[in-house]
């Protein structure tokens, strides 16, 4: 009998399940997103660490613009809204509202990574090269790896829009969605944390 449910709740959701109850495709999502914090915490660390000890410029306040930063921030935030509001519409079985969402969630990932772009290239005409200081290094290191994390995602969410209209991804196998919303919560949360950090806290004097 036991058996027979395992396998039941394993048809219903398309998922198989560990003996903690929970999805095994979960479960390696976590662990993913376990190794991406050690990542990410090392990379703000070393930002951190260097913080205020290049001996050239430009500096940070020679070259951040805290209010387009916010704006470029609050858009990222926006898509945690819209990514829910797309998970809630594939599991009431709404895929056209389930397309909507996903696609807007997409599109506010891409209006980031333009602003970043934007941002970089400012930066690069301003002066501030990779190589240009231990603030260059540090700062394209770390948000460069977040903006390619961003992308990632924008390519799993325009491809869960193709495979709902495709019937591969439905109310009756929502879980792509679920992980690819986890995913992106986390580039989320690490981006109020990069933000927090890099932009809002100040960095004091220079020195060697």
């Amino acid at each position: 009998m036991e058996a027979g449910t395992a396998i039941e709740r394993k048809n219903d959701h398309g998922a198989h399940y560990t003996s903690t109850g929970l999805p095994t495709v979960k479960v390696a999502m976590w662990i993913f997103l376990a190794s991406e914090t050690l990542l990410f915490g090392g990379l703000i660390s070393t930002y951190v660490l260097y913080r205020g000890r290049s001996v050239v410029g430009p500096y940070p306040k020679d070259v951040f613009d805290i209010p387009y930063t916010s704006v470029s921030a609050f858009v990222l935030l926006a898509s945690s809204l819209t990514m829910v509001l797309a998970l809630g519409a594939i599991q009431r079985g709404e895929d056209h509202r389930f397309r909507i969402w996903i696609m807007a969630t997409a599109l506010l990932g891409l209006t980031f990574i333009s602003g970043q772009i934007y941002e970089f290239t400012s930066f690069f005409h301003e002066g501030l090269a990779i190589n240009t200081n231990l603030f260059g290094s540090t700062f394209y290191t770390l948000t460069g790896f977040h903006g390619a994390h961003v992308t990632v995602g924008i390519l799993m969410l325009m491809s869960l829009a193709s495979l709902n209209s495709q019937g591969k991804v439905t109310k009756d196998n929502p879980i792509a969605v679920e992980m690819v919303g986890l995913y992106w919560h986390f580039v989320d949360i690490v981006w109020i944390v990069i933000f927090t950090v890099v932009y809002l806290i100040p960095t004091g004097s220079p020195h060697p």
